[in-house]
């Protein structure tokens, strides 16, 4: 006859009832997806939500049911609904099935994968992605490649790595002599620079003053022809998918440009979503060249549409991502000769990122990710070609996931441009960001969500058209469909 259950055995317990309260719970958000407002907007909304979120307090705590309860409540009214197919607003992707699966598996192992001792099982799993990764975005299969938390950092951690070769090559050592009176480096980047590598070279010491913006075509492409020259240690950043019209800056072109230099030049690509046209056989051709680059940046949540936290930063020669991110301590024990995440990037501890990607590839395999790529370019083309037809102007020609649409020229296009862009968001039935391209207001539609097929695409089209119809014929020019 058994005894009472143990406090432990009470504490598994509950805890995988929990578990199972918030699996439920998270199906039924999943089923509702594509029946309530994609984004929750107005006064009530923010009213509601900080109402609820007052009615807990840190000196009134709540049973863990009730707390799980509320916090999917929350979720039900008041989450953004990124993931149902309808949201076309920046490249955030969605979740496909596995990758939300798998990552709830990893959520509940909680793998630090910052030393392979500390979880074998992750450790081997991600060496075993990051292959795969390599290959389906053709880049080396010799670079060495690190997960971390997203295309930001992927960027952060790159050029800090090209700016300690670049120093090396200069013969001074960031490690035992700092920056201060180091020798000066520059960048060049596009005019078209997304601002999270701007954002990298600041935080890398590389400041305005030493960044040259590089002309751009009206596709927002670099014009290898107007590179600025090269004087002393440079870094070039380049990008694959410009974050408004998704064009790729011609990275062969550009190496081979730089190649002429006598100075140390490193070539950077910011591909946070764009590098992953090179998996689809059709449109790996926009891509070609940027396998010469020196570094690369993606993230895997974008098109991968694996959730968050889950960037990807690559380097040609892996010794020199080591050099500048490896650190020790006597605790630590040896790492020669072993592939320690934390010696590949900016955290120590960290999760497991690997494990939702590699349950990605391995159910939808390389002609799933293909299918993935072209299916979200040809809904792109599909939201060009109505928008077009309906007397919209696209503003660059749609080669992957971005459309860039004004609803007129001059000031009252932009206005009207806005306008929709309100209107849509309002309605509750899609939402579309807002960009400034080459001194216009446009529209910008991404398309980047596994769950989006024909019929989200015409209802949001719908949306918009009728939006941008309500607004031209009111008659103050001001009655935009709620």
């Amino acid at each position: 006859m058994s005894g009472p259950a143990e406090p432990n055995d009470r504490s598994r317990t509950a805890k995988a009832e929990l578990f199972r309260r918030a699996a439920e719970r998270g199906a039924d958000y999943i089923a509702a997806e594509r029946g309530v407002p994609v984004v929750p907007v107005g006064a009530e909304h923010a009213m509601d939500l900080a109402t609820r979120l007052a009615a807990f307090d840190l000196d009134r705590p709540r049973s863990s049911e009730t707390v799980i309860d509320a916090l999917a409540d929350l979720g039900r009214d008041h989450a953004v609904r990124s993931t149902g197919g309808r949201y076309f607003g920046f490249v955030t992707g969605g979740t496909e099935p596995t990758a939300l699966a798998a990552s709830v598996l990893a959520s509940v192992w909680d793998q630090n994968i910052a030393l392979p001792v500390m979880s074998p099982l992750a450790s081997a799993i991600d060496e075993r992605c990051v292959d795969w990764l390599l290959d389906l975005l053709g880049l080396p299969a010799t670079a060495t490649a690190s997960f971390c938390s997203g295309a930001s950092v992927a960027n952060l951690t790159a050029v800090i790595t090209a700016r300690d070769a670049l120093l090396a090559a200069a013969d001074w050592d960031t490690a035992t002599r700092g920056l201060a009176g180091a020798p000066s480096l520059t960048a060049i980047v596009s005019a078209e620079i997304h601002v999270s590598a701007l954002k990298a070279l600041r935080l890398a010491g590389i400041g305005t003053d030493s960044i040259v913006a590089a002309p751009v075509d009206g596709c927002g492409r670099i014009d290898v022809e107007r590179l600025p020259p090269i004087d002393g240690p440079t870094l070039v950043v380049t990008q694959a998918g410009n974050v408004n019209t998704g064009h790729v800056d011609p990275v062969g072109a550009i190496v081979d440009e730089v190649a002429e230099s006598t100075a140390p030049v490193w070539v950077h690509v910011d591909g946070a979503f764009g590098l992953w046209a090179a998996a689809s056989p059709g449109r790996r051709h926009l891509v070609d060249g940027v396998e010469r680059a020196d570094s690369w940046a993606t993230d895997c949540h974008k098109w991968l549409n694996v959730p968050y936290d889950c960037g990807l930063v690559a380097v040609a020669d892996g010794r020199h991502l080591r050099a500048t991110m490896a650190t020790d301590a006597a605790y630590l024990g040896s790492s020669e000769g072993v592939r320690s995440l934390m010696h590949l990037g900016l955290q120590m501890s960290q999760p497991a990122r690997a494990i939702p990607v590699w349950a990605t590839l391995a159910a939808l395999g390389r002609n799933g990710v293909a299918e993935l790529v072209d299916r979200c370019c040809d809904l792109a083309a599909r939201f060009a070609a109505r928008l077009d037809e309906a007397g919209a102007t696209i503003l660059a020609p749609v080669v992957l996931n971005q459309v860039l649409v004004s609803f007129g020229p001059g000031a009252a296009g932009d206005a009207t441009t806005d306008a929709v862009i309100d209107a849509v968001a309002r309605s509750g039935r899609t939402w579309m960001g807002g960009t400034t391209w080459q001194g216009r207001r446009a529209m910008r539609i991404s398309v980047s969500d596994i769950a989006s097929d024909e019929a989200a695409v015409d209802a949001a089209t719908d949306a918009v058209l009728g939006a941008w119809a309500e607004f031209t014929r009111g008659p103050d020019r001001k009655n935009i469909v709620e």
